[in-house]
């Protein structure tokens, strides 16, 4: 049927000879059940529900699915629905299945421990949505880390699927420090089998993150410089151009280093780092990344730069006129990092000497996510010290992109030379394509069992082993972080510590592909 024809094309494409592997399999014939935990919070509302929403209005998922939420809160399903609602993207023609989509939807409300009450409601409200045929369940934990045991250990002692598979999907922070995340994968191994588990860091759902591979290891011309012979840095960059906006308290109990250096950053250093793994397999490409983490050493404070906001009195809005510790919900004396830099090292034969750099940041001058691949400068220059470096640039986000800078003759009659670009920017060359979000292709691969995309418990553990150090030491030390100002490009220190790992800026290219024109 042509209900099925989507659906039908992304298993073809999953079971094609060169993906021939683990996450092929979709029991279309089963019935599915997807359950969430933490239903009433903000994850849910901002993109659980509508990730499923799009997946089911695309016809992607198996049929048939049910969804049926949880949480403390006594809600009903039409509560859940008003609460979602501006974040669904709903148009006018899709109202009769966004109708449809609602109607397969169930809520129940329990508490998370001390009771199994809850869990118990939770069991039969599933099975009267299987009808009490054999299932498969997933189970979406979008929960404080507070809670984690109990509802992991309730989970498998009363909600799982008897008579089909079982997956739970389990959102970051996995832990706070090394020892902290080794007794929660601990306690997640007693429970669950590692094919089970499916640690979502959304970055890895990002279209430029998983061509990553493809652009590495399927065009000869970049595999055969992707080494320290002709790579002089690599800076892998994420740049946010707003602050805590008054939700500071979270965030400080984490900062910047655990919220996105050691996880999304560090998972698109080692893409970029691997050796070429054995096949398309997902634990072969897993083993590979493992890998490059094992080769890397701890972080110390020598190779980091820390920052911190402080308000632009010129400010347009109160966010831009405050610093980080005039959030309320900011303790004063706070010296977590909203800026960081840290320069990584990988000792093996493909990468020693090549500085990776990673860099993070709140309360920026743009918002972008980017690797930049900075190439040496030509031997036995002849151009009297004009060129310029060639640059790889991946886009990750806003607006995807790959582009290629390199030097060429100015047109005209003079024979100066300046800085172009080799441009894929995907808005032009693949206009009427529709990205999916990030969420969409990692759910979607949990209903598949395609674990490529999510993090091993191995890939946890040494990265918790390269961070661990110097986050305690910041913190035992009260290590203070440099003031720099809210829409700035960050403190004047992290362009010196660029210079002097090999990374040469030049600001003077200006990127047609951005809005803003931002600096290349």
């Amino acid at each position: 049927s042509t209900d099925q024809s989507a659906l039908d094309l992304i298993i073809k494409s999953l079971q094609s000879a060169s993906m021939s592997c683990e996450g092929t399999h979709f029991d279309g014939q089963i019935p599915h059940t997807f359950v969430i935990f933490g239903a009433s919070g903000d994850l849910a509302k901002k993109k659980i529900y509508p990730t499923l929403w799009w997946l089911y209005r695309d016809d992607l998922l198996p049929k048939p699915t049910k969804f049926c939420g949880y949480a403390r809160s006594n809600l009903t399903v039409e509560q859940i629905r008003q609460s979602c609602h501006q974040y669904m993207k709903v148009q006018c023609t899709e109202k009769e299945k966004y109708e449809q989509f609602w109607a397969l939807n169930d809520y129940v409300s329990g508490s998370y421990e001390g009771t199994t009450s809850g869990y118990e409601l939770l069991k039969q409200h599933l099975e009267l949505l299987e009808n009490k045929n054999p299932a498969n369940r997933i189970f979406y934990l979008a929960l404080p880390p507070s809670i984690f045991e109990p509802v992991t250990v309730n989970v498998k002692e009363i909600c799982m699927s008897r008579c089909g598979w079982n997956r739970i999907i389990i959102e970051k922070p996995f832990g706070r420090d090394d020892v902290s995340s080794q007794a929660l994968s601990d306690h997640l191994a007693g429970l669950f089998q590692e094919e089970q588990l499916y640690r979502i860091d959304h970055y890895l759902g990002k279209e430029m993150v998983q061509n990553l591979m493809t652009i590495r290891f399927g065009n000869k011309i970049l595999s055969s410089t992707w080494n320290r012979e002709n790579i002089a840095s690599v800076l892998i960059t994420f740049k946010e151009p707003f602050g805590t906006q008054g939700r500071g308290g979270y965030f400080d109990q984490f900062g910047i280093i655990r919220d996105v250096m050691q996880n999304h950053l560090l998972q698109i250093l080692s893409l970029v780092a691997m050796e070429k793994p054995v096949s398309c397999h997902p634990d072969d490409i897993r083993d590979e990344k493992v890998k490059v983490l094992k080769s890397i050493s701890t972080l110390t404070l020598d190779d980091m730069v820390l920052g911190q906001y402080v308000g632009d009195p010129n400010g347009n809005d109160e966010d831009a006129r405050n610093g980080y510790l005039d959030d309320p919900t900011v303790n004063n004396e706070s010296n977590t990092p909203t800026y960081a830099l840290g320069v990584l090292q990988i000792n093996n034969e493909r990468w020693q000497g090549v500085p990776f750099i990673l860099r993070c940041g709140k309360a920026l001058n743009e918002r972008k996510a980017e690797v930049r691949i900075q190439y040496q400068d030509v031997p036995g220059d002849i151009f009297e010290g004009n060129t310029k470096r060639n640059e790889l640039v991946i886009r990750v986000q806003p607006g995807e992109a790959l582009y290629f800078k390199m030097m060429t003759k100015s047109p005209g009659i003079t024979f100066d030379i300046e800085e172009t670009e080799l441009d894929l920017t995907y808005e032009h060359r693949y206009k009427d394509s529709y990205l999916p979000d990030a969420y969409e292709r990692l759910i979607l691969d949990v209903f598949c069992g395609s674990q490529m995309h999510f993090v091993r418990s191995d890939e946890l553990r040494e990265a918790w082993r390269i961070f661990t150090p110097i986050l305690h030491q910041i913190e035992q030390e009260r290590i203070k972080p440099i003031k720099y100002q809210y829409g700035s490009r960050g403190p004047r220190e992290a362009d010196v510590k660029c210079e002097q790992n090999n990374f040469k800026y030049y600001g003077s290219y200006k990127w047609h592909g951005s809005k803003k024109g931002s600096t290349g």
